[in-house]
């Protein structure tokens, strides 16, 4: 798949990233950085953004102009599209929207947006050549060029010497994919490869001491959580969900499943972003109140299936822990293994409670992408009229204090009895070759500096 517009996998962010660009990418402290974008400057009412474009070219020597912005955006907010950055992207006027010429474009909102350069920087909000719809052989304005592409084994790209940014230092990128971690780790250590994304923290230290391979931990980026779907039984009751929110060990789970890479979450998400709740109290296991809740809820000795997959390292070792945890509150959990290659996408309906994680993202994103009722990727189908309210009022808000005490109170009510249960946050762990130069230990996953293989280089 190398349509910029439907990345969901790591691999193909990767892909996507090394041959398209935004207008805005997430930095690694979450501020919306300028990339196609110069800059952007907003009108007092927050509904009307300048955007000035930068002189960059695509692969195939044409200029980028602001008809090739708007045009992608159409793609991306079709009304048959559930494309992941419609989401974020919905909120623009393109009917309003113009270009004022051909490097600057106008977007008109169809309600304030005060955080609107994150729109720009979301997941999969590429930018293509006006009217692109065949992306077999594509053309991005990305730091390599397009050579070849075998769905499911290898992606391969040359160096693009008319990059914007600068030409990067490889002359030739090949994204290989494998769903199995020691299949990376191996490939590896026997100099196929030199770089492997997504390893275990029990991988990294049996492998960290002996110096064969480089080990980078990308900072508390990933977040770990059930996904429990509001819209039916038996997690459309709340007090079920709040039972579940009593009977996870946290700590447990830090110590077995993260092997102590990690912190414990509050069942919210982005710990220590900006807008981030840090003032509520930190949950702890309580079987008693678990039991109470689900008694309240008529759902003693309750059966559920929780739908797990390996197609991310953890994710079924946790899945396993929290069957054996809930058993001590008379909740037996039957664990599913569902298909590692269709695993995020089966997700988005099938289940009642589902393994869960997430990259970086700023709190808003998170909000905007998963959690309001028009969200693309709500999982756990939380939908309140008055939440998506309490969303906009922010948005309209220029004034960061008031914007922040709505995040509060939004914050309040999903650890009050939304869907996702956040139990730990961790870093983020992917391994080089020792001739590798120039990856970025600082940049989390999903973020600008994240897989950025024009930056890198072979000593």
């Amino acid at each position: 798949m190398l349509d910029p517009h439907t990345t969901d996998l790591y691999a193909e962010v990767a892909r996507a990233k090394a041959l398209f660009d935004k207008l805005a990418d997430y930095g690694s402290d979450m501020s919306p950085q300028p990339r196609l974008a110069e800059r952007w400057e907003s009108s007092a009412d927050l509904l009307t953004w300048r955007v000035p474009l930068r002189q960059a070219v695509f692969h195939d020597g044409k200029p980028l102009r602001a008809d090739d912005v708007l045009s992608s955006y159409a793609r991306i907010l079709r009304p048959d599209s559930t494309r992941r950055a419609k989401a974020s992207l919905s909120v623009i006027d393109l009917a309003n929207s113009r270009a004022i010429d051909d490097r600057t474009v106008e977007f008109r909102l169809k309600r304030p947006y005060a955080e609107f350069p994150n729109a720009l920087a979301t997941l999969g909000a590429y930018i293509v050549p006006e009217g692109a719809q065949n992306f077999d052989h594509p053309i991005g304005s990305g730091p390599f060029r397009f050579t070849s592409f075998e769905p499911g084994r290898s992606f391969l790209a040359t160096r693009n010497p008319d990059y914007w940014e600068g030409a990067a230092h490889l002359d030739e990128l090949e994204i290989l994919v494998s769903n199995d971690e020691s299949a990376r780790v191996n490939a590896l250590l026997g100099d196929q490869a030199d770089y492997a994304h997504d390893l275990t923290a029990t991988t990294a230290r049996s492998h960290e001491e002996a110096g064969q391979i480089q080990i980078h931990r990308l900072p508390l980026s990933n977040f770990h959580a059930l996904a429990m779907k509001v819209d039916r039984p038996p997690f459309d009751r709340r007090e079920v969900r709040q039972a579940f929110f009593h009977l996870i060990d946290r700590e447990e789970l830090v110590r077995s499943v993260l092997q102590g890479s990690g912190e414990v979450a509050n069942d919210l998400f982005g710990k220590n972003y900006q807008y981030y709740n840090g003032a509520l109290p930190q949950r702890r296991q309580d079987l008693n109140q678990a039991r109470t809740l689900l008694r309240q809820a008529g759902a003693e000795n309750l059966t559920v299936e929780l739908l797990t997959s390996e197609a991310s390292p953890g994710l079924r070792e946790a899945a396993l822990a929290i069957a054996d945890q809930a058993k001590q509150a008379g909740v037996t959990v039957k664990v599913t293994l569902g298909n590692k290659d269709t695993y995020w996408s089966d997700i988005a309906e099938q289940g009642s409670v589902v393994s869960y994680r997430s990259g970086a993202m700023p709190i808003e994103s998170h909000i905007s992408q998963r959690l309001l009722s028009g969200s693309t990727t709500n999982n756990t189908k939380w939908q309140r009229r008055e939440f998506d309210e309490l969303y906009h009022q922010a948005q309209a808000t220029s004034d960061e204090r008031a914007r922040t005490e709505l995040y509060m109170e939004m914050q309040r009510e999903l650890f009050e009895e939304g869907g996702f249960l956040w139990w730990g946050v961790s870093d983020w762990i992917v391994a080089s070759a020792n001739r590798v130069g120039g990856i970025d230990d600082r940049a989390p996953a999903n973020t600008l500096d994240w897989a950025r293989f024009d930056k890198v280089w072979m000593g």
